[in-house]
């Protein structure tokens, strides 16, 4: 069996696993109750970062696929539209240290644009808190390092020709900022600073991007995301790079968070999908993608 196949009868089978392991034993929270502290339900909008926390002494593990392109040239019926590529793939195990700060860790195979064997860790702190008569948003900080372990190219035009180590390492820092304006509605602003320590000759080593989510609840286990991100650099340089946008169905029970989102980016996190999307959605270049979430207390 090939090691992609491998890789989603690996997936499905947890995701099959987890639902009916637990599913059973999950006390049902009431509607208002469930929906009351939440601006997100995850921690992530879609490909970044939600405002929302784990809650104190609880894990995640965190399963994240991106296919391959649906349409365009490389999609379509010989790919059965992008399922027999796999473009990203990320593993994760994250934790709430307090209901105010949390850590995570985890492995991309990487999109390939520049680098592939990717491994990341973030801290996530909450600043404010939305409170009727003390605070109209929520707010948290973002701290993420990357490292890639990729063999390094022996052509030393590339970027992956690494001559040292530093050049290895990449970070981004995040203030994200939301509001829940209703029980259906919630918006959110994410200001971002990229810094990579080497890139090429046409690249910034410093990239400010903007990014803006939404969520919108359809019924008490369904929401719309949307997410959109935009790098902003001039007119010469970064030219083929675009901006990130994804649409997503969110599934939330609890203990779970199910989403199944369309993107036009094929890298898994900030330190890749912001720099280095190059697909565009109107050339067809958009995949199918899904993230699994199981939280787990030792209570």
């Amino acid at each position: 069996m090939k090691m992609k196949y491998f890789n989603y009868l690996f997936t499905l089978s947890f995701i099959f696993l987890a639902h009916f392991s637990f599913s059973q034993d999950e006390p049902v929270v009431p509607e208002e109750e469930e929906e009351s502290n939440y601006t997100f339900t995850g921690t992530r909008v879609i490909n970044g970062h939600s405002v929302e926390m784990l809650p104190n002494k609880t894990w995640e593990f965190r399963i994240e696929h991106k296919f391959g392109d649906i349409a365009g040239t490389n999609g379509g019926v010989q790919s059965m539209f992008g399922f027999d590529n796999l473009t990203d793939m990320r593993i994760a195990l994250e934790y709430g240290v307090t209901e105010k700060f949390m850590l995570g860790f985890g492995r991309c195979k990487g999109a390939g644009s520049p680098y592939r064997s990717l491994l990341d860790g973030f801290a996530k702190y909450n600043v404010l808190k939305q409170k009727k008569g003390v605070s109209p948003i929520t707010m948290t900080v973002v701290g993420t390092g990357g490292f890639t372990y990729m063999t390094a190219s022996s052509d030393q035009s590339l970027v992956s020709h690494f001559p040292k180590v530093s050049h290895r390492f990449s970070y981004v820092t995040q203030i994200n900022i939301a509001r829940r304006f209703n029980d259906k509605l919630s918006l959110s602003v994410m200001p971002t600073f990229v810094h990579r320590n080497y890139v090429a000759s046409n690249d910034y080593n410093e990239l400010f991007a903007l990014g803006g989510g939404i969520r919108y609840r359809i019924s008490s286990r369904f929401a719309i995301l949307g997410e959109f991100y935009h790098a902003f650099s001039s007119e010469n340089m970064r030219q083929g790079y675009t901006s990130s946008m994804a649409i997503a169905l969110e599934w939330f029970t609890f203990g779970h968070n199910f989403t199944i989102n369309i993107t036009n980016s094929s890298g898994i996190g900030e330190l890749q999908f912001i720099p280095y999307t190059t697909q565009k959605w109107s050339l067809g270049q958009f995949r199918l993608g899904f993230c699994v979430g199981r939280k787990f207390t030792k209570e």
